[in-house]
């Protein structure tokens, strides 16, 4: 464990200390949340706004309620995996600056090593994450806040699982790569395109059938709609209090991917928690397996 924790600490310094790669990774989140409130805002308030029964009026402020949730939740998806790969660049650089080779011979088992990569990466990215959560959470509640505490308790359990997938996930990809410029080439691919398969940029109900049926097998899916579903419970429940009929709450559920459906079938929320947590220890398993035999093969 000591071993551990000094190699960890020693891959969280070299972050920390590399003062650009930090900071791109600590101003994703916000730019992210501009862009998003820039471009996404109008989109979000036409789908709420098609989702409502005629003859329903709805309170400005609960409008902005619910289009913040999803931007929010949106958001927080992306950046829990985008920031991830950022912040497990060291993993590579090691390997390209020829340091990893230097680790690899020392008597330290393969399985501390690539977890110190892993635990390093992980605490950076909920730094981050929980920087853009602080900004979302005062840009919602200068707007409509409806969050309770419990929501927001559930919002970081939420935030701290999709950081730990993305850590993973970014994990096993690294570990495929041996250059800067492939770094750079997998950044780009996963930032733009991260956010369409997990339903982040829009909405999975919106999609062809096909397309639902194949993205209800990715993990991230559940893990962005746990967000939404905690996001939005408190303006749902105020929309509730406020008389709007089951049907049209229900509704809207389902045009923003609140409630999601596996072939037709509405997936728990306890459901969603499970795909979630036995996706991240399977990606961890196969990260620490994949990292054994190439340091075997290596040898």
């Amino acid at each position: 464990m000591k071993t551990l924790f000094y190699m960890t600490k020693r891959n969280m310094k070299i972050f920390f200390k590399d003062k650009g790669m930090f900071f791109t990774s600590l101003i994703t989140p916000i730019i992210l949340l501009v862009l998003f409130v820039t471009f996404l805002a109008k989109v979000y308030k036409d789908s709420f706004f098609n989702s409502m029964p005629e003859g329903v009026n709805v309170s400005e402020s609960l409008i902005n309620g619910i289009v913040n949730g999803q931007l929010f939740s949106s958001l927080l998806a992306v950046s829990c995996v985008t920031v991830a790969f950022c912040a497990n660049m060291l993993m590579v650089t090691d390997k390209v600056n020829g340091v990893k080779k230097d680790i690899n011979i020392t008597p330290t088992k393969k399985s501390t090593i690539a977890m110190s990569y892993y635990f390093a990466s992980l605490f950076a990215t909920l730094l981050v994450a929980l920087v853009g959560t602080i900004a979302c959470f005062i840009y919602i509640a200068a707007t409509g806040w409806y969050m309770s505490f419990a929501d927001i308790i559930l919002i970081l359990i939420d935030l701290f699982m999709l950081t730990l997938f993305g850590t993973a996930l970014s994990s096993i990809v690294n570990c495929f790569l041996t250059t800067q410029g492939q770094i750079s080439a997998v950044g780009t691919i996963v930032s733009a395109g991260y956010g369409f398969i997990c339903g982040a940029y829009m909405p999975i109900s919106q999609m062809g059938s096909v397309m639902q049926n194949i993205l209800a097998f990715l993990p991230g899916t559940y893990g962005t709609s746990l967000l939404k579903y905690h996001s939005l419970n408190g303006a749902f429940r105020e929309m509730s209090g406020q008389g709007i009929p089951v049907d049209a709450i229900s509704s809207i559920r389902d045009n923003i991917d609140c409630n999601l459906y596996f072939f037709g079938n509405q997936v728990s929320i306890a459901a969603m928690y499970g795909i979630m947590l036995g996706s991240i220890m399977l990606l961890i398993g196969v990260y620490i397996l994949i990292s054994r035999l190439s340091a075997k093969k290596k040898k």
